[in-house]
């Protein structure tokens, strides 16, 4: 069994966090751009983000092509920073883990090896059934804690029913899982799981695009046995939070005060609630049925400067027909979600040394 979270670490992961999924940062020639991903880094951290996730769709799968050969050298860069930024406190270092079964206990070691405290682990394109499955994340278990990740079937993932999230909840080293399936339904399946495990100490988090801020308030609320068990999602993982990253910790620390007091929703809030779904259209290009959903992050970040470029590995990948316009859109119609002006105030020292 794979040595658990530091307890530091695993409080910070169970009481929620804001977890960027991390953008890959290239120059023109579509190479790493150390000093801006450096940069990158340096902003979530002041941003008050409580992790990173790197090496996940974000990151761009294809950083482990040899062809590119950036996911370890990646990996070493961002543990550097984060290191360097201890004196902030605790932070729960993620990585991404892909691939069949060999290549994702590899990955694990890996991550291991850069002081990464647990592996999100993709089940989509293993080409695997769910029993078979299960197996694999026992497997990678051994060598990491995971955060199993519940990939939207939009993008190409699996489905997966109740009875394989309540068997996956009984791994010893699971330890949160991220839920991203576009689907109610679905995210059900998955809570309802955890609830019936007696799992308190697995961390649920959204990754529902769609739906971040009520997944944050929604109390689930279950039978269990002859007792009702009552779960939250506390925190997300997402590419969303990459970008505008001061306000969504912001919102974060408000959907905690709610949960904690028990704070009716206001219409106010609700209304709050479609404008950061809105947002998210624009950066994901939903449009163009998510095509664009890497470029509009790195769109994002290039008009706050972190970026010089929306440059991506494959070189055919770029912002979708008319999502610059939709950024423009959102930017005007909701002024109060950006943090240009926090960026703006460090970004020069965020990008230097």
């Amino acid at each position: 069994m794979a040595q658990g979270l530091p307890t530091d670490v695993r409080a910070v992961l169970e009481r929620g966090a804001v977890i960027p999924a991390l953008p890959l940062a290239l120059d023109a020639a579509r190479r790493l751009d150390e000093r801006r991903q450096r940069a990158l880094c340096r902003y979530y951290l002041t941003a008050g983000a409580g992790g990173i996730a790197v090496g996940v769709h974000t990151t761009q799968f294809a950083i482990r092509d040899p062809r590119h050969g950036l996911f370890g050298p990646l990996l070493e860069l961002v543990a550097e920073e984060f290191d360097r930024a201890a004196c902030l406190g605790p932070h729960v270092r993620i990585g991404g883990v892909c691939g069949p079964t060999a290549q994702a206990v590899a990955e694990a070691k890996l991550l291991r090896e850069y002081g990464y405290h647990a592996g999100l682990l993709s089940l989509a394109g293993t080409g695997l059934e769910p029993d078979e499955m299960l197996e694999h994340c026992q497997t990678v278990s051994e060598v990491i804690p995971l955060v199993g990740f519940y990939l939207q079937r939009a993008v190409g993932g699996p489905n997966l029913p109740y009875r394989f999230w309540r068997e996956f909840a009984e791994i010893e080293g699971v330890v949160a899982i991220k839920i991203a399936p576009f689907d109610r339904y679905k995210t059900m399946d998955v809570v309802r799981a955890v609830a019936a495990s007696g799992r308190a100490d697995i961390a649920l988090y959204t990754g529902n695009d769609d739906n971040i801020v009520l997944d944050l308030v929604t109390p689930y609320r279950f039978l269990v046995g002859r007792r009702h068990v009552e779960r939250r999602i506390v925190g997300g993982l997402l590419g969303h939070w990459a970008v505008w990253t001061r306000r969504a910790v912001e919102l974060l620390a408000t959907c905690h005060s709610i949960a904690d007091k028990g704070t009716s929703l206001s219409p106010e809030f609700l209304r709050f609630a479609v404008t950061v779904t809105d947002t998210n259209a624009a950066f994901f290009d939903a449009a163009n049925g998510f095509k664009g959903c890497i470029a509009g992050l790195h769109e994002v970040l290039r008009r706050q400067g972190l970026l010089e470029g929306i440059w991506l590995l494959d070189p055919d990948e770029t912002l979708g027909p008319g999502q610059g316009l939709e950024i423009d859109r959102v930017y005007r119609a909701y002024p109060r979600l950006n943090d240009d002006q926090f960026v703006e105030l460090h970004r020069d020292e965020w990008l230097s040394g």
